[in-house]
């Protein structure tokens, strides 16, 4: 480099001022960041009515915050000209509209900065506003709106969706209504096509939710839907089988295992009152042995193997061990690599929870009999649709989770909403085209 040759520097270009249609015409740094003076690119001399040129009679400034160079806050002040015409006495201004919204107080270059860093880099709107050197309601307020005009108002969004998941979620722990409702798209990870995206967030849990979210969608749309995988929530199913009779309802297998896990400890924990007196302690058999009774048996060690056989010995443990004989069944099942066979498996278990011959005394296997009873169908249907699973759904929830940890927290459901789909919605294709 010590041949190099450097030209003069070029802040309109450098800043990202040719598509706002504005040029640099002047610089000044100070101690919170750089200030740009800025005209229009192309002043509008000609009269808008009658085409003739008009005399200029000064200029009006505007104060806009660009995108951060350095991570030091950029402001432009825009001359914006004024003219007047002699011959149809009409007045007008340039136009600017490219450079920024009507009464906006941020370039459309820091709208994209500040989209970009909310969705791509997971950055809290109170970075953006310091970055901005902008108050926090104007960020949130002004890139919340841009991101709901550019991307939420994509006509392709629903395009295509032919299977769901609904699950529950906690936007909120204090005050109001904590729960959420989230739908979303299967379709790509059925198809193998790539990741689940979020369709929605609905405030509430319920199954009128659920339905009156369905109920707005187009007909074509609904008719097109194949599957709705969901959690064991009774009227996520009802809005289900009422808003979309042709498709199939699968209860997702993380769900059902936690049905046994729930009624396993459960019983362990009824079992330990009833034989010792209290609850548990360290030393006690069956809380010692709390995490081996959840570990399947195909990857038990020996030492393992030992400590259930002599929990089991114990006459006491028999609703213990009725259960977990059942959990292991269960889970079997569902390792099978075979779905004809698991289903199979599955559907025995089923009718083994409903006949008699369990212990009379385990109330917890009685309650998880009725539930599978009741959605054997929902849980069965699983092994005729295999790849589809609940599971992105509730990664996605754990994304959320993340975005409301970011932020501190929600009160409002339409700023956690927008943030949720900007999120997790699958719009970064259009940030980065």
């Amino acid at each position: 480099m010590g041949n190099g040759t450097f030209s003069a520097l070029d802040m309109t270009t450098y800043c990202g001022l040719v598509e706002l249609g504005l040029v640099a015409v002047g610089m000044r740094c100070q101690e919170g960041g750089f200030v740009l003076k800025c005209r229009a690119v192309n002043p509008a001399r000609l009269c808008p009515g009658c085409g003739r040129p008009g005399d200029a009679l000064g200029s009006r400034t505007r104060r806009l915050a660009h995108e951060p160079r350095g991570h030091q806050p950029t402001m432009l002040v825009v001359y914006v000209g004024r003219y007047r015409c002699r011959a149809c006495s009409r007045s007008w201004c340039d136009d600017i509209s490219q450079a920024a919204p009507p009464r906006a107080k941020l370039s459309f270059g820091a709208l994209r900065w500040g989209l970009v860093c909310l969705i791509a880099d997971n950055m809290s709107i109170n970075r953006i506003a310091a970055h901005l050197a902008v108050a926090w309601h104007t960020a949130n307020e002004a890139i919340l709106a841009y991101g709901e005009e550019l991307l939420l108002a994509d006509s392709t969004r629903f395009e295509g969706v032919r299977v769901i998941g609904v699950d529950e979620h906690v936007w909120r722990h204090r005050g109001g209504d904590r729960y959420a409702t989230v739908i979303v798209d299967l379709t790509p990870v059925r198809d193998h096509t790539g990741p689940a995206r979020l369709l929605d967030v609905v405030q509430g849990r319920s199954k009128h939710v659920l339905s009156s979210w369905l109920a707005a969608c187009p007909q074509e749309w609904k008719d097109n839907i194949e599957i709705v995988a969901m959690d064991g929530f009774s009227g996520y199913k009802s809005a289900a089988a009422s808003q979309l009779p042709g498709a199939v309802t699968v209860m997702d297998p993380f769900h059902v295992v936690h049905i046994a896990i729930d009624a396993l400890e459960q019983c362990r924990q009824r079992v330990q009152q009833e034989t010792l007196g209290h609850r548990s302690r360290k030393g006690d058999p069956l809380y010692a042995a709390r995490k081996t009774l959840l570990t399947g048996t195909d990857i038990l060690t020996d030492t393992s193997q030992a400590r259930l056989d002599a929990l089991f010995a114990c006459p006491d443990h028999a609703d213990v061990h009725a259960t977990w004989r059942i959990y292991q069944d269960l889970l079997a099942a569902y390792r099978d690599r075979d779905p004809r066979r698991g289903k199979n498996t599955l559907r025995q278990l089923i009718t083994t929870l409903t006949r008699p011959g369990l212990p009379h005394t385990c109330i917890e296997l009685a309650r998880m009999g009725r539930t599978f009873t009741r959605r054997a169908g929902d849980i069965l249907a699983y092994f005729d649709h295999p790849h589809t699973s609940n599971g992105p759904t509730e990664a996605i929830n754990g994304r959320l989770e993340h975005l409301r940890g970011i932020a501190q927290g929600f009160v409002n459901h339409r700023n956690y909403r927008l943030r949720c789909l900007l999120h997790s919605g699958g719009f970064q294709h259009l940030l980065h085209p």
